[in-house]
Parts: structure tokens; C-alpha cells; sequence
């Protein structure tokens, strides 16, 4: 099957002066006004700040006691508060060593041990961003200011680890550690961002079949609020256990509407515009934002948290429900509120696992193609590109732009 070239782009460079010798150079901006520029540069030095405000504040909590909720039901321990702020301090100190030019070999294994081991030690801990995400916005109140204050602690420190880690990379492969394309000068000219295209059909093929996991989810969560009866749970022991939730989520209740098949609906929406060209471009419903470009960071940051969380908590559930029914795990205990039977308790953890993993994962797979086909390169690029050469050279897939964004 013949492979389809891509369209070629006309590029535009942006403005350039004029040197003493008379060869065009790209206009450089103040240090104070291209700091999102200068990402990579900063980053380290952001990490090691957050790391270190992560472990003062974790072991503020454990030598205090102060109850900090891993689950619902079960809180940190006050040693492994002290591992996270020991595992802080030393992920900081990791991260400074990134800035090094020169790195021996020893050295470069022992910072990349302490990215690749800590990271997702301290992404675990982000997970539960989805959950109060979805309470707050329900209007249920907040059940835990510590836990929330931990997983936004969490988020942060995670995403400084990530930039450290993609720009160490891309220095050791001798790239730019910004835009990840191999060029002459800096990493603080302006970027030039691509245009707004559609995710390949395979992608979007599998980001709807993992979507699908919702239905059977959401189905039973809709019979309920319409009247009905599922799993063994009779709508009235489902509105009882529900009761004591914010007036707006009753009202939605009321009208057959689920606070969290609300939440799935917005996660749908992001999918979507993370696989189509909305997404990267405001249309023209958002009036005053019509046919402006989308900042790169807008969904892509909330579409790789909720992802990653929603992911592992959908895996766990899936993985439990069928060895619990087999014995091999301890059941759960049935929700007296509920009056549930165990089978039903157990087949709503599996279809619950379908489905925060199946919009999990979807998230994923399309935050990872709108990754790919809206990373913007710096500027040199664009200009080598747009350059005459005697031979036939690849078309440069790029526009012309000048905004700031990280890369």
C-alpha cells in the first residue's frame, strides 16, 4: 500500500537583522520577556525548588501527625511521608547535575536512575487530581485540604521532572533541547507552529473503541437516575446514598443526569479536540478567540494528568474485580448504604475499571498524536528550510509563527 506524502508547506521565516557581515540573524528577544523560551534552562533549577518545598512540607506533616489520605479511608504513614521528602530532596539535587555541559558516564546513569525511579513515585501521587476535580466541580465540598494540597504537590513536581528529563535527553542526543530538531544556535528564538491537521484514522480509531469501555458504565449509572434498577441496587437505595451531595448534583439527578457521566462527557469532548483540528485552533463559536492558535499546554496538561490517573485506577479495578471473584484477592466489603450483593458490587468495579481506564488510555493515545503534530520548532528550522538548496530538500511541515510556548 503506497504511503502518502505529506502536503508541502510554504514556511515564512521570522524577522531577521542584519550583522556586520551582512548574513541575516534571527531578532532576539530580552531575557525577561523569552522565558518561556528559555525552558530549558530554568527547569532544573524549577525542580530542585519544588522538590525541596515537597519535602519540607512532607516532613512538616509527619513530624507533626498530621493526617494526610493516601485513600478514602487509609492515611500516609509518617515514614514513608519522610521517604517522599528524602526521594524530593534527592530527585533536586538529580536535576541541578542535568545542567552540567558535560556529564561522565557514572554521572549520567545515576541522574537518569533518579528521574527514571522517582518520577513515577511522585506521578502516583497525582492520580487522585481527577477525583477532586470532579467532587469540587460537583459543588460536594472538599473532603481533605491536606490531600488535595499533596496531590497538587504531586502534580507540579511531576511536571518539572518531565520537562528536566525530555531536555537531558535531547542534549545527550545532541539536539535541541527545546524543540528536539538538530540546529546551529540557540534554543531562545521564536517558534514556528505547525498547521492545524486531524489525528491519523488509526488513532482516532482506537481512541473511540477505548471510549466505548463508558457505555456500559454510564448505562447504569442513567437507569438509576431514570428509575430504574441495576446490579442488584434499586434507584431509591442509589438516591439515599446520594443525598447528601450539593443541590447542583441533585438537580442533575433529578433531570436523569449522573455528576460523574457529566465528567465523562467533558473528558469526551477533550478527547475529540485532542484529535481534531479544533483543538489546535479556536472555532468560530468561541467568537473573540475565532482563529486564534490554541496554547499548546491548554489540553494537553489536563488530558496527561486525568489520563494517567484515570488509567492506573482503571487497570487496578479491572485486574481486581475478576480475581476477588475467584478468591485469589479479598472481596470487597458490600455498601450497606447501596444493599448491594457482592456479584453486583464487583461487576460495577469492572465495568467502573472499563471505564476509567478506557477514557484513560483514550486520553492518552490522543494527547500523544495532538503532542506530536503541534510541537512547534525553533525558528532556525523554519529558516534553513525556507532557504534555496541546489538539491531537493524534505518539505518542512510548518507555518509561520512567533508566538512563545514551550516545546
Amino acid at each position: 500500500m503506497a504511503r502518502s506524502r505529506k502536503p508541502e508547506v510554504t514556511v515564512a521565516a521570522p524577522e531577521a537583522t542584519q550583522t556586520r557581515e551582512g548574513t541575516p540573524r534571527l531578532a532576539r528577544t530580552p531575557l525577561w520577556a523569552g522565558w518561556p523560551r528559555r525552558w530549558p534552562e530554568w527547569a532544573p533549577a524549577a525542580a530542585a525548588s519544588c522538590g525541596a518545598i515537597y519535602a519540607v512540607i512532607e516532613a512538616t506533616w509527619a513530624v507533626t501527625g498530621t493526617t494526610v489520605p493516601f485513600t478514602p479511608h487509609t492515611p500516609y504513614a509518617p515514614m514513608v511521608q519522610l521517604t517522599l521528602a528524602g526521594l524530593a530532596l534527592a530527585t533536586g539535587v538529580a536535576c541541578l547535575a542535568t545542567r552540567r555541559r558535560q556529564l561522565d558516564r557514572p554521572g549520567r546513569t545515576a541522574v537518569w536512575g533518579a528521574l527514571i525511579l522517582t518520577t513515577p513515585v511522585f506521578a502516583m501521587g497525582a492520580t487522585g487530581l481527577p477525583a477532586y476535580f470532579v467532587t469540587l466541580a460537583a459543588g460536594a465540598g472538599l473532603e481533605s485540604a491536606t490531600g488535595l494540597a499533596h496531590v497538587l504537590l504531586s502534580t507540579a513536581f511531576t511536571a518539572v521532572l518531565v520537562l528536566v528529563a525530555l531536555s537531558c535527553r535531547r542534549r545527550l542526543a545532541g539536539t535541541c533541547p527545546r524543540c528536539g530538531q538538530g540546529h546551529t544556535g540557540g534554543h531562545d528564538a521564536p517558534l514556528l507552529h505547525p498547521r492545524a491537521t486531524t489525528a491519523p484514522r488509526r488513532t482516532r480509531k482506537l481512541a473511540y473503541l477505548l471510549m466505548c469501555g463508558m457505555l456500559p458504565w454510564a448505562g447504569a449509572k442513567t437507569v438509576w437516575t431514570l428509575g430504574g434498577d441495576a446490579f442488584g441496587i434499586t434507584a431509591e437505595k442509589w438516591k439515599e446514598s446520594n443525598s447528601g451531595g450539593s443541590d447542583t448534583a441533585k438537580a442533575l439527578a433529578e433531570a436523569g443526569i449522573d455528576v460523574t457521566v457529566l465528567a465523562a462527557g467533558l473528558g469526551f469532548s477533550l478527547v475529540t479536540g485532542l484529535l481534531y483540528p479544533w483543538g489546535q485552533v479556536f472555532p468560530r463559536w468561541t467568537l473573540l478567540l475565532s482563529g486564534r492558535r490554541v496554547p499548546r499546554l491548554l489540553p494537553l496538561i489536563p488530558a496527561w494528568l486525568t489520563g494517567f490517573g484515570l488509567s492506573v485506577y482503571g487497570v487496578f479495578l479491572v485486574i481486581y474485580a475478576p480475581l476477588a471473584a475467584f478468591g485469589v484477592l479479598p472481596a470487597p466489603e458490600p455498601d450497606t448504604d447501596l444493599g448491594a450483593p457482592l456479584s453486583g458490587t464487583l461487576w460495577l468495579a469492572a465495568f467502573g475499571g472499563t471505564a476509567f481506564g478506557g477514557l484513560g488510555f483514550a486520553l492518552l493515545a490522543a494527547a500523544r498524536s495532538y503532542a506530536a503534530r503541534s510541537r512547534p520548532v525553533c525558528a532556525t528550522v523554519g529558516q534553513a528550510a525556507a532557504e534555496p538548496t541546489p538539491t531537493r530538500a524534505k518539505p518542512c511541515d510548518v507555518a509561520s509563527g512567533t508566538e512563545a510556548d514551550l516545546g
